[in-house]
């Protein structure tokens, strides 16, 4: 299940959870790269409730996580709880679900969200500035949007740069790194219509590429695409 089209009007955020000797590391890899990696909030160790929505639990309230440890994909639970440890820091980054309801607002169409999948999201060869022990590439969320619109969902995101703002790229994928549209490294293909063009932005799936060539000991995330819904308006975010 994915939260895209989900809850709409209410900011929805990624969640990574690491060990708190290497919290230092992730906050300045943040601070470096704050096109994918927009903070949000930061909780302290072994706290699991966020001011973002004082009602829910951090363990619980993302419909499915990820477990790492050394790099390496262990685990998918709907319920983070049983591998929660107490020197866990969570951070809690912007993700684009949130404009979505500004660009539907401005009659630009969401594929993803019209054909009831989660959206499209691809590693690139753009290397994050590193932090620390952490390095890595930077992950793009990818919407097809008619050509005639582009501008206009350009205008729309770039007034909310706490949510990954405007796209870094539009057109041939290859500029990025990407060899096939239709094979993501996360999420689902989505099928466009004529006219479309791939739009991309930064995204906050950034971090588990990051886990995977950095390899802390352990590590919790979201699963890509199954948000941490906020009680936080949309319009919060929104500058200007």
């Amino acid at each position: 299940m994915t939260t895209a089209g989900q809850a709409p009007g209410q900011a929805q955020a990624n969640l990574i959870a690491i060990p708190r000797d290497w919290a230092y590391d992730f906050l300045l890899f943040t601070h470096r790269n704050p096109k994918p990696c927009p903070v949000l909030d930061v909780l302290d160790a072994g706290e699991t409730v966020s001011a973002l929505k004082r009602d829910a639990d951090v363990r619980t309230h993302a419909p499915q996580y990820r477990v790492w440890e050394n790099g390496e994909l262990k685990a998918e639970p709907e319920n983070a709880t049983d591998y929660w440890r107490d020197d866990l820091v969570t951070f809690l980054i912007g993700c684009s679900f949130t404009f979505e309801t500004a660009l539907t607002n401005a009659g630009v169409p969401l594929r993803h969200v019209e054909q009831g999948k989660n959206v499209s999201m691809f590693v690139t060869d753009i290397q994050c500035r590193p932090a620390g022990r952490l390095h890595g590439p930077m992950v793009v969320s990818m919407r097809w949007i008619p050509e005639s619109l582009v501008d206009i969902a350009h205008k729309v995101t770039a007034l909310m740069p706490s949510v990954h703002g405007a796209p870094v790229g539009a057109g041939d994928p290859r500029m990025l790194g990407i060899g096939d549209i239709d094979e993501p490294d996360f999420g689902d293909a989505v099928e466009h219509e004529p006219g479309d063009v791939p739009v991309f932005w930064a995204c906050g799936v950034t971090p588990q590429a990051v886990l995977m060539k950095s390899k802390p000991p352990f590590a919790i995330t979201h699963a890509p695409g199954q948000m941490f819904v906020t009680d936080m308006p949309d319009f919060a975010y929104r500058v200007g």
